[in-house]
Parts: structure tokens; C-alpha cells; sequence
């Protein structure tokens, strides 16, 4: 894969600087910043996951799920901070693949709740420890106090 890169260029939205461009101060931007560290956070997130068709968000709500079985589809839509639409989306996406399943909901017969399936469970522990393990790494360029000192600054910024 790397040297088919390397004969293609980077891909669309890598970290990569291009060779004799003048960036014109957008370094100067936290904003921009933000964006390559997110970037490059990406790229590590696809290193753990290859071979799984699972993007940041799909692993987010494979998560989420897992973490909070029989949430409601409307609950998902709100932590992953998007519409009930998009949250139906990976939830279909889920569903399809036996990952996660829709049960009715104890007391309210028109409620449904979302659940991992022992596929989407074993996936999701297998991933995860990729995830960490690869996560780890890409965090390992900074030190442990610098670390704790840019998780509360993006705390804070998140709002």
C-alpha cells in the first residue's frame, strides 16, 4: 500500500505537507492545526481498523451501543451530536451487518432499543484494543503531562 501511495501522492486529506507549496501563515490558525492533528488521528484510526469497513463514526456508534445497551435510537443521534436521521443511518448500517439489532423497549411498546449482537460485541472488543493500542502511538509523540494538558485544553474548546 505505501508504495502505491508513494507513486500516487498522498490521499485526498493526508497530513502530508506538499512538496514547495507555501502555506501563506495557516499555520497560525488553530483551526487549520486542529484539522491536521484530526487528520492525522484519522490516519491512525485507519491503520487500527484495516481490513473492517468501520469509519470513526460507525466505530463511535458501535460504541455508544455497546456501552449503553437498549439506548434509543434518538439518544445515539444525540451523543454522536447528529440528526435522528443520521443516527437511523448507522444504525441500518449496523443492523445489516449483525452487528447490532432493534429489540422493543421494556414499557413502551412503540420504543425500540439498540443492542450488539455477540458479533457486533467480539468485533467491537477486537477493535477496540487495536484502536487503544494504535492510539497510544499516535499519543506517544507527546508526553504523559502534555497529554493531560491537551485533553483539557480540547475539553475546554469542545465546549
Amino acid at each position: 500500500m505505501n508504495a502505491r501511495r508513494n507513486r500516487r501522492g498522498p490521499r485526498p486529506g493526508s497530513i502530508e505537507r506538499a512538496p514547495g507549496i507555501d502555506y501563506g501563515g495557516l499555520d497560525e490558525i488553530l483551526g487549520y492545526r486542529l484539522r491536521r492533528a484530526q487528520l492525522a488521528g484519522f490516519e491512525a484510526f485507519h491503520r487500527a481498523t484495516a481490513g473492517h469497513d468501520i469509519t470513526p463514526p460507525r466505530y463511535t456508534a458501535l460504541t455508544i451501543v455497546g456501552a449503553n445497551p437498549g439506548l434509543s435510537q434518538s439518544s445515539l443521534g444525540a451523543a454522536l451530536g447528529t440528526a435522528r436521521s443520521g443516527a437511523m443511518l448507522l444504525t441500518d448500517w449496523l443492523e445489516g451487518r449483525g452487528l447490532a439489532e432493534r429489540r422493543r423497549r421494556n414499557g413502551d411498546g412503540r420504543a425500540w432499543g439498540l443492542y450488539l449482537t455477540p458479533r457486533g460485541k467480539a468485533l467491537h472488543a477486537r477493535l477496540q484494543q487495536r484502536v487503544r493500542a494504535n492510539d497510544a502511538e499516535f499519543a506517544g509523540r507527546l508526553s504523559p503531562g502534555q497529554r493531560k494538558t491537551l485533553n483539557k485544553l480540547l475539553h475546554k474548546l469542545a465546549g
